[in-house]
């Protein structure tokens, strides 16, 4: 059942890959769309089966991979409720997504290859959700990566794509070599890979506390990567210069969370890791406030929700560093309801606009597309943590465990969090003001094309808008509960908890009354405000000049001793020259030889001679 549900994809990616060009769109379509839909039905049929015989783990093992002495290496499927939940998600949301391209890359020259991507990532994601080990996940956790390149530069032919994908290509692979170190170690202390077992034995107390720290920081490096947590969040903003749909898949709903999961999946090991606990914490707050200060500025629709989704997981991070493993995984399911409707609508409104993304040329659009404008509308409430829609159920359990928890909540957890749940009110609002409302601001060409997208992408952000009204509804922390126990709180008061839900929906209200009011007129009232304040809107413009300062630090230092050490000394130098001597001493041996090749027999018999006498010597004096 497992394997069937993994190879599905995969099979699609080979289809269309091979044949999707010669066979057409009609088939593209069929296959490209049509198996995700399938192993969504599996994997609603394997989570009923794993429910019926009462949550017990269900394992597949499709062969040994190796045997290396004692230990033996398996590719075997996995599937608890973590990974039901995960493998509903990718693909369930995925297909969706699926059927949106169908309108959305239309006419596209590369479209049986963008399916074929598209499957592809379906395949790995698969794989590493439903792999038992860490090394199967880390199979699917590199071919992700993979796809993700391919898809962020699907459109090759312009540098500035293509150079995205490379950008985030090179930027995971440093977070995975911070994983491979945490893998290695972990297999040093532990004795296996299959990380059930893993955190059996973690959980057993026999792994010392700083091997722990240890691995799970090296592990987290991985998933900062990923997950785009600072310092590894450069890549993210970037990658939106790929097709919206595969924003809307790879880099808000599936594989951005791929830390997230495996930071939950191994909470065994970070129970035992307080620091690399807190750790995690901070660093997900921190992402989760500087992202969010970001978006205020940013004038391109795909932007201000890459450095939301940057926002968002951090607070899923949040709530993993203070033990609520669950909390965060709830956030990570609503979060890909409606992040996906997010970014599918920004598409629709790309599709309408003929492929214009600077907000400041838009406006007025609620009346011309309403279907975008309504979904677009409810997914903003949403992840704005508005009662009662999906995002304001999971946004609350994550802030109060961050204030309450027992392991290692805190006022200071909580107030940035607070704050930075404000700011995501305050920019999300402000782009549904800039887009829909108000006066227009398009060009007059522009104006005279806009048109509602066809049923094929309005009626996937129906259902995905829907589910962003419900999706909290299901309490998933609660269902994960057995698997992902809550962490013991530190302030047990139903008053104070009632107080911080209260406070959390006045922070929302704050956010829609703050941005009604600076971005009426077209944003007048707010250009007005940032005059006052020129240096911190060069600052959140600039990005935190990050990307500068790794530039300045890294990439010029190392351009540097390329050109210098490895170019001119090792390449040219030693390389290259010491080829070109050999050649010269070969050129030089032959014009030699040559000299005494020549023809005279006068010389041939004085060669034969002297040859005759070195001989003859030689003999005497060894013999």
């Amino acid at each position: 059942m497992l394997t069937f549900l993994v190879l599905l994809p995969l099979a699609g990616f080979l289809l269309n890959g091979l044949l999707g060009r010669r066979l057409g769109t009609g088939f593209v379509n069929g296959v490209g769309v049509g198996l995700p839909f399938l192993a969504f039905g599996v994997a609603l049929w394997a989570w009923r089966t794993l429910e019926a015989g009462d949550g017990a783990p269900i394992v597949e093992t499709v062969f040994t991979w190796a045997v290396i002495g004692e230990y033996s290496f398996e590719i075997a499927f996995y599937l608890d409720r973590l990974s039901a939940v995960m493998a509903l998600i990718v693909t369930g949301v995925g297909a969706l997504i699926h059927l949106y391209s169908v309108g959305y890359m239309k006419g596209d020259e590369g479209y049986a290859r963008y399916f074929a991507y598209l499957n592809l990532f379906l395949f790995f994601m698969l794989l590493l959700v439903l792999g038992r080990s860490l090394l199967v996940l880390f199979v699917g956790w590199e071919g992700v990566g993979l796809a993700s390149y391919l898809l962020i530069g699907f459109w090759f032919q312009d540098v500035a794509k293509a150079r995205a994908g490379r950008k985030a290509f090179i930027t995971n692979r440093v977070g995975d070599a911070g994983f491979l170190l945490g893998m290695f170690l972990v297999f040093t202390f532990a004795g296996t890979l299959e990380m059930d077992r893993i955190n059996e034995v973690f959980a057993a107390g026999v792994v010392p506390v700083g091997v722990a720290t240890a691995a799970g920081i090296l592990l987290f490096i991985g998933a900062t990567g990923k997950s785009a947590q600072i310092p590894l969040h450069v890549w993210l903003p970037d990658a939106m210069a790929g097709p919206t749909p595969v924003s809307a898949l790879i880099h808000a709903a599936t594989m951005v969370t791929a830390g997230v999961y495996l930071v939950a999946r191994l909470s065994g090991v970070y129970l035992e890791a307080p620091a690399a606990s807190a750790l995690i914490a901070v660093i997900g707050v921190l992402t989760a406030f500087l992202a969010a200060t970001i978006a205020l500025v940013q004038t391109d629709i795909k932007k201000v929700l890459a450095y939301s989704t940057i926002s968002q997981l951090g607070f899923m991070f949040l709530a993993l560093g203070v033990g609520a493993y669950g909390v965060a995984v709830f956030h990570l399911f609503t979060h890909a309801f409606f992040k996906a409707a997010l970014f599918l609508g920004a598409g629709s409104v790309i599709h309408a606009l003929n492929g214009e993304q600077d907000i400041r040329l838009m406006g007025g659009l609620a009346r011309r597309i309403p279907w975008t404008f309504g979904t677009f509308a409810i997914a903003t409430a949403a992840i704005a943590g508005l009662p009662p829609l999906a995002g304001f159920f999971s946004k609350d359990e994550i802030l109060w465990f961050a204030l309450a928890s027992g392991e290692g909540g805190s006022l200071s957890l909580w107030a940035l969090g607070s704050l930075t749940a404000l700011l995501t009110a305050l920019y999300m609002f402000r782009l549904l003001w800039l887009v829909f409302l108000g006066r227009s601001r398009m060009e007059p060409d522009t104006e005279r094309h806009v048109h509602e997208s066809p049923v094929t992408m309005t009626g996937v952000l129906v259902v995905l808008a829907a589910f962003s009204v419900i999706g909290g509804w299901f309490g998933l922390s609660h269902y994960l509960e057995p698997l992902l126990p809550l962490p013991a709180l530190r302030l047990d008061s139903a008053l104070l908890h009632w107080a911080q839900i209260g406070f959390a929906v006045v922070l929302a209200l704050l956010g829609l009354i703050g941005a009604a009011w600076l971005y009426r007129d077209g944003g007048k009232p707010a250009d007005q405000l940032w005059q006052r304040f020129r240096r911190l809107h060069r600052v959140l413009d600039g990005k935190y000049f990050v990307d500068e300062l790794y530039d300045r630090l890294l990439q010029r230092p190392w351009r540097w001793v390329s050109d210098r050490v490895f170019l001119r000394l090792g390449d040219r130098l030693l390389i290259d020259g010491s080829l070109h001597g050999l050649a010269a001493l070969a050129r030089w041996s032959a014009v030699a030889f040559t000299r005494v090749q020549s023809g005279s027999l006068h010389w041939y018999a004085w060669m034969t001679l002297f040859g005759l006498v070195a001989v003859l010597i030689w003999v005497w004096r060894h013999v």
